[in-house]
């Protein structure tokens, strides 16, 4: 203890300053961002956000919270908008009945025919026409002022959608084929030698019945969780910048501002590109199932 106590003092008796860690140390880094994620700085966001509390009937099935009231409101906007839409048709289309009489013959022309055909696709044109719409909302509420969540980033719909898609081709293919013609056609194709069929036929098997609809859903939901958490850091991190950072560091905010506006404009790119990749595997899906050979 007395050579402890003697390294602390200088000849005049008074303690010698304890040199602080200089900035240029390789711990400067580490405590800069320690400073900036931790408590008194800059929070990001998290997969916590995409399960928002209850507001009603929490704890039971029927708990109702912000994500699916942003459903609610997508579905129930979607409806209203065909419902004044049909009920102002005019054989000259004005401004809004022409967008969407745009959209219905890009998914007629451009997905069901170009895949289908025009004989063979006439029949899922309805279904087609209202996944597309359906997903492309549902995706683009996520930049809406106030609700900034969209309704296809929690799993659960998107695995709804692609049930809805699975069912539907399962059905179409016993329908055209019968059960057991369907499932040889499937999980055995006719084009291929029998000798390859003991590797090939679990793989099909995989593809048809779990592949094809996980992959749907995943896809979709994953990509509007990558654009919601980009977004959303871009936008807090501008608010911290500007409301709470000092000194030059506030002019950072007009960079983390810029590019939230340029991620928002590329989510809408995405919204689109994911409704137009969900709905045209989807007639995909549907043509192998009624065809001949896959």
């Amino acid at each position: 203890m007395a050579a402890v106590a003697s390294g602390l003092t200088t000849l005049g008796g008074a303690p010698s300053p304890v040199a602080s860690p200089s900035p240029s140390s390789s711990g400067s880094s580490e405590g800069f961002f320690g400073w900036l994620f931790g408590s008194h700085g800059f929070v990001p966001p998290s997969l916590a956000d995409l399960f928002p509390n209850a507001v009603f009937f929490k704890g039971t099935i029927f708990e109702f919270d912000r994500i699916t009231m942003i459903r609610i409101v997508a579905a129930a906007v979607l409806v209203g908008i065909f419902w004044i839409v049909a009920a102002r048709a005019r054989v000259v289309p004005r401004r809004g009945q022409a967008l969407i009489e745009i959209a219905l013959d890009f998914v007629r022309v451009q997905v069901v025919e170009d895949v289908m055909g025009k004989e063979r696709g006439k029949r899922y044109v309805a279904f087609l026409t209202t996944l597309f719409l359906s997903v492309l909302v549902f995706n683009l509420v996520g930049i809406i002022p106030f609700l900034n969540l969209a309704a296809t980033s929690l799993i659960g719909l998107p695995i709804v959608m692609a049930l809805w898609v699975y069912l539907l081709y399962l059905g179409a293919g016993i329908h055209e084929h019968g059960l057991w013609r369907y499932l040889r056609l499937s999980l055995f194709p006719p084009s291929v030698p029998w000798y390859i069929y003991p590797l090939l036929t679990p793989v099909e098997a995989l593809q048809v019945f779990l592949l094809r609809p996980a992959t749907l859903a995943l896809r979709l939901a994953a990509n509007m969780i990558a654009g919601h958490l980009l977004i959303v850091m871009c936008f807090s991190a501008t608010q911290y910048f500007f409301f709470q950072a000092s000194g030059y560091m506030r002019g950072v905010g007009a960079i983390s501002l810029t590019a939230g506006l340029a991620f928002t404009v590329f989510e809408i790119v995405v919204a689109l590109l994911q409704a137009y990749i969900f709905t045209i595997l989807s007639a995909v899906y549907l043509s192998m199932a009624v065809e001949e050979e896959h």
